[in-house]
Protein backbone atom coordinates (compact mmCIF):
# COMPACT_ATOMS: atom_id res chain seq x y z
CA UNK A 1 0.00 0.00 0.00
CA UNK A 2 1.40 3.22 -1.04
CA UNK A 3 2.36 6.04 1.83
CA UNK A 4 -0.78 8.27 1.14
CA UNK A 5 -3.10 5.48 1.01
CA UNK A 6 -2.09 4.40 4.41
CA UNK A 7 -2.18 7.68 5.79
CA UNK A 8 -5.87 7.96 3.86
CA UNK A 9 -7.27 4.97 5.78
CA UNK A 10 -5.42 6.10 8.78
CA UNK A 11 -7.78 9.08 8.81
CA UNK A 12 -10.52 7.10 7.91
CA UNK A 13 -10.41 4.90 10.88
CA UNK A 14 -9.13 7.72 13.27
CA UNK A 15 -12.61 9.90 12.12
CA UNK A 16 -14.54 6.13 12.38
CA UNK A 17 -14.29 6.41 15.64
CA UNK A 18 -14.95 9.91 16.51
CA UNK A 19 -17.87 9.59 14.37
CA UNK A 20 -19.02 6.56 16.57
CA UNK A 21 -18.55 7.97 19.74
CA UNK A 22 -19.31 11.71 19.22
CA UNK A 23 -21.37 11.69 16.50
CA UNK A 24 -21.01 13.44 12.77
CA UNK A 25 -21.46 16.47 13.78
CA UNK A 26 -19.46 17.01 16.77
CA UNK A 27 -16.79 15.69 15.72
CA UNK A 28 -14.18 18.53 13.90
CA UNK A 29 -11.49 18.69 11.38
CA UNK A 30 -8.89 19.36 13.72
CA UNK A 31 -9.77 16.93 16.33
CA UNK A 32 -9.46 14.26 13.75
CA UNK A 33 -6.28 15.75 12.91
CA UNK A 34 -5.54 15.55 16.40
CA UNK A 35 -6.02 11.78 16.58
CA UNK A 36 -3.81 11.33 13.72
CA UNK A 37 -0.93 13.14 15.05
CA UNK A 38 -1.07 15.65 12.19
CA UNK A 39 -1.61 19.34 11.90
CA UNK A 40 -4.92 20.39 10.26
CA UNK A 41 -3.61 21.53 7.15
CA UNK A 42 -1.72 18.49 6.58
CA UNK A 43 -5.40 16.64 7.08
CA UNK A 44 -6.70 19.17 4.30
CA UNK A 45 -3.95 17.43 1.75
CA UNK A 46 -5.82 13.69 1.94
CA UNK A 47 -9.64 15.34 2.37
CA UNK A 48 -10.86 18.50 1.80
CA UNK A 49 -13.58 18.12 3.84
CA UNK A 50 -15.56 16.29 6.95
CA UNK A 51 -17.75 14.97 4.33
CA UNK A 52 -15.38 13.62 2.13
CA UNK A 53 -13.92 11.71 5.23
CA UNK A 54 -17.77 10.01 5.78
CA UNK A 55 -18.45 8.86 2.59
CA UNK A 56 -15.05 7.11 2.61
CA UNK A 57 -15.86 5.50 5.70
CA UNK A 58 -19.07 4.99 4.28
CA UNK A 59 -17.66 3.46 0.89
CA UNK A 60 -15.29 1.57 2.61
CA UNK A 61 -18.13 -0.34 4.46
CA UNK A 62 -20.49 -0.37 1.16
CA UNK A 63 -17.56 -2.08 -1.09
CA UNK A 64 -17.75 -4.87 1.40
CA UNK A 65 -21.68 -4.80 1.58
CA UNK A 66 -21.68 -5.42 -2.51
CA UNK A 67 -19.08 -8.26 -2.29
CA UNK A 68 -21.45 -9.87 0.07
CA UNK A 69 -24.72 -8.91 -2.27
CA UNK A 70 -22.95 -10.46 -5.10
CA UNK A 71 -22.52 -14.32 -3.47
CA UNK A 72 -25.97 -14.27 -2.55
CA UNK A 73 -26.91 -13.22 -6.29
CA UNK A 74 -24.78 -15.75 -7.48
CA UNK A 75 -25.40 -18.52 -4.63
CA UNK A 76 -25.11 -22.53 -5.84
CA UNK A 77 -28.67 -23.98 -5.24
CA UNK A 78 -30.76 -21.60 -5.68
CA UNK A 79 -33.19 -20.48 -8.13
CA UNK A 80 -33.38 -16.82 -8.97
CA UNK A 81 -36.60 -16.24 -6.81
CA UNK A 82 -34.65 -17.50 -3.87
CA UNK A 83 -31.83 -15.69 -4.85
CA UNK A 84 -33.57 -12.14 -5.20
CA UNK A 85 -34.95 -13.14 -2.03
CA UNK A 86 -32.32 -13.64 -0.10
CA UNK A 87 -30.83 -10.69 -1.53
CA UNK A 88 -33.54 -8.25 -0.72
CA UNK A 89 -33.74 -9.34 2.81
CA UNK A 90 -29.67 -9.34 3.43
CA UNK A 91 -30.46 -5.07 2.55
CA UNK A 92 -33.12 -4.77 4.99
CA UNK A 93 -32.20 -6.84 7.86
CA UNK A 94 -28.07 -5.45 7.87
CA UNK A 95 -29.76 -1.64 7.41
CA UNK A 96 -31.93 -2.22 9.93
CA UNK A 97 -29.00 -3.64 12.25
CA UNK A 98 -26.91 -1.31 11.76
CA UNK A 99 -28.98 2.11 12.00
CA UNK A 100 -30.30 0.17 15.33
CA UNK A 101 -26.89 -0.48 16.41
CA UNK A 102 -25.00 2.45 15.57
CA UNK A 103 -27.51 6.01 16.11
CA UNK A 104 -24.21 7.77 15.01
CA UNK A 105 -24.20 5.47 11.60
CA UNK A 106 -27.65 6.94 10.77
CA UNK A 107 -26.73 10.61 11.35
CA UNK A 108 -24.16 10.13 8.79
CA UNK A 109 -26.17 8.38 6.09
CA UNK A 110 -28.56 11.69 6.94
CA UNK A 111 -25.91 13.94 6.24
CA UNK A 112 -24.57 12.06 2.99
CA UNK A 113 -28.09 11.39 1.75
CA UNK A 114 -28.47 15.46 1.53
CA UNK A 115 -25.73 16.42 0.57
CA UNK A 116 -24.01 14.20 -2.05
CA UNK A 117 -27.08 13.11 -3.70
CA UNK A 118 -25.03 11.42 -6.33
CA UNK A 119 -23.45 8.85 -3.84
CA UNK A 120 -27.11 7.49 -3.55
CA UNK A 121 -27.57 7.17 -7.08
CA UNK A 122 -23.67 5.48 -7.79
CA UNK A 123 -25.12 2.73 -4.59
CA UNK A 124 -28.11 2.09 -6.33
CA UNK A 125 -26.44 1.81 -9.98
CA UNK A 126 -23.69 -0.75 -8.48
CA UNK A 127 -26.71 -2.50 -6.78
CA UNK A 128 -28.62 -2.20 -10.29
CA UNK A 129 -25.23 -4.18 -11.60
CA UNK A 130 -25.86 -7.12 -9.13
CA UNK A 131 -29.42 -7.26 -9.78
CA UNK A 132 -28.86 -7.49 -13.85
CA UNK A 133 -26.04 -10.19 -12.92
CA UNK A 134 -28.73 -11.99 -10.97
CA UNK A 135 -30.75 -12.35 -14.19
CA UNK A 136 -28.30 -13.41 -16.08
CA UNK A 137 -27.39 -16.29 -14.42
CA UNK A 138 -31.03 -16.75 -14.00
CA UNK A 139 -31.47 -17.14 -17.90
CA UNK A 140 -28.01 -19.14 -18.51
CA UNK A 141 -29.44 -21.45 -15.94
CA UNK A 142 -32.90 -21.68 -18.24
CA UNK A 143 -35.13 -19.94 -15.88
CA UNK A 144 -37.33 -17.25 -16.76
CA UNK A 145 -35.98 -13.43 -17.23
CA UNK A 146 -38.37 -10.35 -18.90
CA UNK A 147 -35.94 -9.33 -21.35
CA UNK A 148 -35.46 -5.62 -20.03
CA UNK A 149 -33.16 -6.73 -17.03
CA UNK A 150 -31.82 -3.02 -16.70
CA UNK A 151 -35.39 -1.79 -16.66
CA UNK A 152 -36.42 -4.72 -14.38
CA UNK A 153 -33.65 -4.10 -11.66
CA UNK A 154 -34.92 -0.65 -12.04
CA UNK A 155 -38.34 -1.55 -11.17
CA UNK A 156 -37.43 -4.03 -8.27
CA UNK A 157 -35.30 -1.09 -6.28
CA UNK A 158 -38.01 1.22 -6.75
CA UNK A 159 -40.35 -1.19 -5.49
CA UNK A 160 -38.23 -1.83 -2.57
CA UNK A 161 -36.94 1.49 -1.61
CA UNK A 162 -38.85 1.38 1.94
CA UNK A 163 -36.53 -1.50 2.88
CA UNK A 164 -33.15 -0.20 2.25
CA UNK A 165 -33.19 2.54 4.33
CA UNK A 166 -35.89 1.43 7.19
CA UNK A 167 -35.60 3.95 9.65
CA UNK A 168 -35.56 6.55 7.24
CA UNK A 169 -39.28 5.95 5.96
CA UNK A 170 -40.71 4.35 8.84
CA UNK A 171 -41.10 3.50 12.19
CA UNK A 172 -41.93 -0.14 12.03
CA UNK A 173 -40.63 -3.19 13.51
CA UNK A 174 -38.14 -5.55 12.00
CA UNK A 175 -40.89 -8.29 12.08
CA UNK A 176 -43.80 -5.94 10.08
CA UNK A 177 -40.86 -4.84 7.71
CA UNK A 178 -40.31 -8.62 7.44
CA UNK A 179 -43.75 -8.98 6.36
CA UNK A 180 -44.16 -5.99 4.49
CA UNK A 181 -41.02 -7.24 2.23
CA UNK A 182 -42.27 -10.56 2.29
CA UNK A 183 -45.62 -9.57 0.18
CA UNK A 184 -44.30 -7.32 -2.02
CA UNK A 185 -41.17 -9.82 -3.64
CA UNK A 186 -44.17 -12.59 -3.97
CA UNK A 187 -45.64 -9.57 -6.59
CA UNK A 188 -42.76 -9.06 -7.67
CA UNK A 189 -42.22 -12.62 -8.13
CA UNK A 190 -45.00 -13.31 -9.95
CA UNK A 191 -44.83 -10.29 -12.21
CA UNK A 192 -41.33 -11.22 -13.29
CA UNK A 193 -42.06 -14.87 -13.60
CA UNK A 194 -45.92 -15.26 -14.41
CA UNK A 195 -45.89 -18.71 -16.53
CA UNK A 196 -44.06 -20.35 -13.26
CA UNK A 197 -45.91 -18.44 -10.47
CA UNK A 198 -42.14 -19.08 -8.40
CA UNK A 199 -42.12 -19.29 -5.13
CA UNK A 200 -39.74 -17.11 -3.02
CA UNK A 201 -37.82 -19.44 0.15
Amino acid sequence: MAEKDTIREQIVQAAKKRFSHFGYAKTTMAEVATDCCMSPGNLYRFYSGKLDIAEAIATEDYTKHLDHLRKLAMAPGKSGPERLHDLLFEELRRTYHKLEKDPRAYEMAVVISRERPEYANWMLREERKILVEMMEEAERRGEYVPPDKEFTAEMIQSATMKFRYPQLWSKLTLPKLERELEGVIKLLINGICPQGRAKAA
